[in-house]
């Protein structure tokens, strides 16, 4: 009789311990899938804050070269002009 009751007992802690251990690991896949998600979500928004970095940077790129190429632009006709109205000048003296 206490034989039996030991067996049932054994028996009864295995199955405890095979629900227990079921239970951990479901509990384990539900964090590994909510990390998951977390993880995705957290990328896409940080390559969309870096998409939208990339376009403001890319547009101040481009504005700063329109100006600059202004700039030398005017540069170069001014000295254009000056170097014309030196070799008139010295032509003028030459004369």
């Amino acid at each position: 009789m206490k034989s039996r009751l030991v067996a049932i007992l054994v028996a009864m802690i295995v199955c405890l311990g095979s629900v227990v251990y079921s239970q951990v690991a479901t509990d384990v896949g539900k964090a590994g899938t909510d990390t998951g998600h977390d993880t995705k979500v957290a990328a896409q928004k940080t390559a969309h804050g870096t998409e939208k970095a990339a376009d403001k940077t890319g547009d101040a790129t481009k504005d700063a070269a329109k100006k600059t190429g202004h700039g030398i632009k005017k540069g170069v006709k001014e000295i254009g002009h000056g170097a014309k109205k030196g070799a008139d000048k010295a032509a003028d003296a030459v004369k």
